[in-house]
């Protein structure tokens, strides 16, 4: 459904954003929001009539889309039963919303702490880890992003962190494996795994073994390019902290609940954390919620000594109402096997075809509806459409391609010089087709800038 446009209306909407909203990672006056008037499934629309195909499940998170009706009405329900309680009292949406969680976390992840978000997920989970294994370091990979607060940013790898790092968050970095831009000279994805893999052996070493206490690493990084791990890099990186008693923690806040066709990209390659962050997928992003799987051994630690830390709103029962609904849905709707199917018979075969054809796409990469394009300027040479964590007119390119994609009525995710294709993961396949061929037809104002 697309109401009738009110510009009047949306122009108000506007003004106020822009007189007292505050927006998060922008330069406040060079930024001009768009007025949202509603959504439905796969679909938004503005004050104006224009309505949007969301290829970016608003930041990964609409798993099953807007407005799913029976998530919006167990929301109703709650609030009319219990609009919210303590964290310390046993709730029913909050111990229900626990078990069907722990009922699909890989392993012994039986034990869940509820959160706001993702980046709280992993504030708590390093705290979790340094109090277990008594160690102040932390590991982490240039490419990631692991949220916006304090601890969490600072683990983070890309440019978002560096105006709040201050050196000393006990954060060492290391290169994970990415075989399109291999950091080792690899020529194969068995080469990329075994010098990666070799490389964090050596940073261990030469940081000291018994000073870490955790590697944090996105299963399947998100916003740092969808670069899908090669096989055996996960299982090393398990073996090398068991070895060395450090905490593995893999953040699943984008990954998880469907996004890559398993409830949880750990699934992909049959390694068990000890510690696994979630968020955005759990409830569809429809009440903020989040938190970590906690395996038996971390929560041993813990049986007879405090955790020292928690959250006003750990566990709010409105948002664990949303996640038990949008956990059963996914179930009876088969969301899950729905994103694997269609990433594997739809979304790889047509971006490899228009790869094929757009010489602006230098590699395409992804699972379930986790995909990204690598835009770059020259194929041979790799160089990216646009430099890394490019401005201004330098951005340009990425700039135009991102308006030829919205002005065809699909809105994409954009980061750096890719686009992501991140639909929800119930889009129909007529719907999906649909933003593809956008997609394709926008690639032609990307090459135009490649060689």
């Amino acid at each position: 459904m697309t109401p009738q446009p009110n510009p009047q209306a949306g122009a108000a909407v506007k003004a106020a954003d822009r007189a007292h909203v505050f927006h998060s990672w922008s330069a406040q006056e060079l930024i001009d929001p768009l007025a949202v008037a509603g959504a439905e499934g796969s679909h938004f629309w503005d004050y104006d009539g224009n309505r949007y195909l969301d290829f970016s499940s608003g930041l990964v998170y609409t798993n099953i889309g807007y407005q799913h009706p029976k998530v919006v009405e167990a929301i109703q329900r709650q609030a009319a039963r219990m609009t919210t309680f303590a964290p310390a009292f046993a709730v029913e949406a909050r111990s229900e919303a626990a078990r069907l969680i722990a009922e699909r976390t890989p392993g012994d992840l039986d034990r869940i702490f509820f959160t706001n978000g993702g980046a709280d997920a992993v504030e708590h989970a390093l705290r979790m880890a340094r109090l277990h294994t008594g160690r102040p370091k932390v590991l982490s990979a240039y490419r990631s992003y692991h949220g916006g607060t304090q601890q969490a940013v600072n683990v983070t790898g890309d440019p978002r962190r560096w105006a709040s790092d201050s050196g000393n968050a006990g954060v060492v970095r290391f290169w994970a494996p990415f075989p399109y831009r291999s950091r080792f000279y690899a020529e194969t994805e068995e080469q990329e795994c075994a010098r990666a893999l070799e490389h964090l052996e050596t940073t261990i070493a030469f940081e000291g073994p018994g000073t870490i206490a955790a590697i944090v690493l996105e299963t399947v990084p998100g916003t740092a390019g969808i670069m899908v791990p090669p096989r055996g890099y996960l299982a090393g990186v398990r073996e090398i902290c068991d070895r060395h008693g450090i905490v593995l923690v893999l953040d699943e806040v984008m990954s998880g609940f469907g996004r890559t066709g398993e409830w949880f990209a750990a699934d992909l390659f049959g390694v068990v954390p000890d510690l696994m962050t979630f968020a955005k997928g759990v409830n569809s992003g429809y009440v903020p919620l989040g938190g970590v799987a906690v395996s038996g051994r971390i929560a041993e630690t813990f049986a007879r000594r405090p955790y020292p830390g928690g959250l006003t709103y750990s566990g709010h029962p409105l948002a664990c109402a949303a996640a038990v609904a949008t956990i059963n849905v996914m179930a009876e709707e088969g969301v899950v096997d729905h994103a694997a199917d269609l990433g594997a018979r739809v979304v790889g075969p047509r971006l490899r075809d228009l790869a094929g054809r757009h010489p602006s796409v230098g590699e395409v990469r992804g699972v379930g509806m986790f995909w990204a394009l690598e835009l770059v300027r020259n194929r041979e040479t790799r160089e990216p459409l646009v430099p890394y964590n490019a401005t201004g007119e330098a951005a340009a390119p990425m700039a135009a391609f991102t308006a030829a994609a919205k002005e065809r009525g699909l809105w994409p995710f954009v980061h750096m010089n890719r686009t992501h294709v991140v639909p929800p993961c119930n889009i129909t396949e007529a719907d999906l087709k649909e933003g593809l061929a956008a997609l394709d037809a926008a690639l032609t104002v990307a090459d135009r800038y490649a060689e």
